[in-house]
């Protein structure tokens, strides 16, 4: 009878285990079975401990100092290769011309009222109209200036716009450049609009600003002119502006 018990029990024992061999274990229940807790912490404890692959580390690092450098190496680029331009200001409230050590002005090209008689406008508007039917925020153009004839010394004649245009312009006379800007917030923005003052020429640039707008609003002609260099591609940077004949370098 014993034997019969003791023949019972290893067979029940022995499908037991015969039925956990063929038994599919789930990802939980395999690691609860091989792996302890401890073993767990440890594990993931010498994988933080890990030091990253260099390519990690390096590349983040070279994709920043690439976007520091290049704005720097732009602007180098385009006065290098740049030809002078100059650009015409409107009149604007003298208070708000100098903000602290920030110099802002406003062009005659920035203004949708000059754009709009230009040749080329209505295909621009053709191409980029927005729901309103006006141009569509962020778009980008280019306008054309002509060199104006100047025969005196002083400060020079402002460029005059002569077209506008959605694509780059392959080719152009020797006496036009094209100058690249965006759609923004009802103005055109070319990015010579803000420029830093020294502070030993705030007080004269005031002066000569005010000076210069006042005269402007009585009908004398003195106002403000921009040099800037204008790259094959359209972009530009300030070099110079001129106020009641006294010229300032950026």
């Amino acid at each position: 009878m014993k034997n019969e018990s003791s023949e019972s029990t290893k067979k029940s024992e022995s499908s037991k285990s015969e039925s956990t061999k063929n038994k599919s274990w789930s990802p939980e229940a395999e690691f609860s079975e091989k792996l302890t807790f401890r073993d767990y912490l440890l594990a993931t404890d010498q994988k933080a401990n890990k030091p990253l692959p260099v390519g990690r580390l390096v590349l983040p690092l070279a994709v920043q100092a690439a976007i520091i450098f290049a704005v720097p190496f732009l602007s180098m680029y385009t006065t290098l290769t740049g030809r002078e331009v100059i650009l015409q200001t409107v009149p604007v409230n003298s208070r708000n011309v100098l903000q602290g050590n920030s110099l802002e002005l406003d062009y005659n090209i920035s203004r949708i009222s000059t754009l709009r008689r230009l040749s080329g406008w209505q295909e621009l508007l053709r191409r980029n109209r927005g729901r309103d039917g006006e141009l569509l925020e962020g778009t980008n153009l280019y306008v054309i200036l002509q060199e104006q004839p100047f025969f005196s010394q002083g400060v020079p004649r402002a460029w005059r716009p002569v077209r506008v245009t959605t694509n780059p312009p392959r080719s152009l006379p020797s006496n036009q450049a094209a100058l690249k800007g965006v759609y923004q917030d009802g103005y055109v923005q070319y990015g010579v609009e803000n420029y830093n003052v020294q502070d030993e020429e705030r007080q004269q640039l005031n002066r000569d600003v005010t000076q210069a707008v006042r005269q402007t609003r009585d009908g004398q002609s003195r106002s403000i002119v921009v040099k800037v260099k204008v790259d094959p591609q359209g972009n530009a940077v300030p070099v110079s502006l001129w106020v009641r004949d006294r010229n300032y370098q950026f």
